[in-house]
């Protein structure tokens, strides 16, 4: 079955977190992406799967005219560093766009491009503080909470990278050009604060402080409350619908409590559902709740069970028992993305590493793009290029 990016050919300049996503989404869906590592580095890439990789000492003067050679072949080229460095290297937009017009550059930085700021180190939690996401995610009263770096560096970043290649791609095939795709993590994690932004400019259920509103803490109905046994249920009960299954499955009588959306009464209330969450498990809450539109969930783990109060697994239950591992999304009908299988990580030369480690395929991959085995030898030779097999097979 083909899939839908089978066609494509990204070379992916080795990095950290946003580039490696953006190429390991491209990869999932099908893309022959290609990682350009450095000579003798340690993989320390974890989303590598269906990738391939070269070694390159991009520093030796041998090695930037071969590289343009097998970009004049690609499709898309992810580039992780800095703004200014690809165009040090002999390697900027002005020179690969005029070799191959319809390349796509792809530029993942933290502030983009341009700017005062373009050029300045920064993380996830600097990005997302600057974007001002950072700002509204926390407890009334305590200091901002930083989400892990899923926000900026895999949502803001890698996955609105895929997001602009896959626009630029659609874009080429009426005007048959490339072109440079910005996608800094500052402004892409800004992109996904529209809809707070707009409640908060507006003053539609939001107010300045984070921590008292529907969405951010501040809301009974929209929270998540510890169980008996230390575990956490959340709830997400807006609609009234909604709102009355939960109180249903609490056992509680709504003229005995509050109207829902009277905020002074928002602290009572969320200790009266935290006291009724505390008297049973987890496993009882998830089986009472489930198959109801209480809009109510448990807390799954990665790393352990919920257990099963009844002992018997019943295949039409609602919630699973732990969470799944990360699958390919979305979910195509006719052509989905490969399936990925973490019980089997992929081996490279019989070495149980699920790494992808650097010049694994430097060879393979030369001689794929046309450079012929006379000049791949002199490159290994050198040691402008490095395969991890060796040169023994030329």
């Amino acid at each position: 079955m083909s899939l839908p990016l089978s066609d494509l050919v990204v070379f992916e300049m080795g990095g950290l977190a946003p580039a490696p996503f953006a190429g390991m989404i491209l990869s999932d869906f099908g893309a022959d992406v290609i990682r350009i590592d450095r000579p003798n580095s340690v993989s320390t890439d974890i989303l590598a799967r269906n990738k391939r990789s070269i070694s390159v000492n991009m520093k030796d003067p041998l090695a930037i005219p071969v590289i343009r050679e097998l970009l004049k072949k690609g499709d898309i080229l992810l580039d992780p560093f800095r703004p200014g460095v690809l165009e040090k290297m002999g390697l900027g937009p002005d020179i690969l766009l005029k070799e191959n017009p319809r390349l796509i550059i792809a530029r993942l930085s933290g502030y983009g491009q341009s700017g005062a700021a373009s050029k300045v180190a920064g993380h996830d939690i600097n990005y997302i503080s600057i974007a001002g996401a950072l700002e509204m995610i926390g407890r009334k009263g305590d200091k901002p909470m930083f989400p892990l770096n899923i926000l900026a560096d895999f949502a803001g970043g890698g996955l609105m990278c895929v997001m602009g290649i896959l626009m630029a791609l659609m874009e080429r095939i009426k005007s048959g050009k490339g072109q440079v795709v910005d996608a800094n993590l500052t402004s892409g994690t800004s992109y996904l604060t529209t809809f707070p932004y707009l409640m908060q400019k507006y003053g539609l259920n939001f107010n300045e402080q984070r921590g008292t509103n529907m969405l951010d803490s501040g809301a009974p109905f929209y929270e998540v409350y510890k169980t008996k046994d230390d575990r956490y249920m959340s709830v997400g009960a807006i609609e009234p619908q909604f709102y009355s299954q939960f109180l249903k499955g609490l056992e509680l009588n709504p003229k005995d409590l509050p109207e829902q959306h009277d905020r002074d009464a928002w602290p009572k209330m969320k200790e009266i559902f935290a006291n009724v969450f505390a008297t049973k498990t987890q496993a009882v809450w998830t089986e009472k709740f489930d198959g109801t539109d209480a809009c109510v969930a448990p807390v799954l783990s990665f790393r352990e069970e919920i257990p099963n109060v009844s002992m018997v697994t019943e295949p039409e239950k609602q919630w699973p028992r732990k969470a799944a591992p990360p699958q390919p999304a979305p979910i195509l009908s006719r052509t989905p993305a490969k399936q990925v299988n973490y019980d089997d990580p992929r081996k490279q030369d019989n070495n149980d590493d699920p790494f992808l480690q650097p010049g694994t395929h430097t060879m393979e991959v030369l001689s794929q793009f046309g450079i012929p085995q006379s000049k791949i030898r002199e490159l290994l030779n050198k040691g402008t290029f490095i395969d991890k097999v060796g040169i023994s097979k030329l």
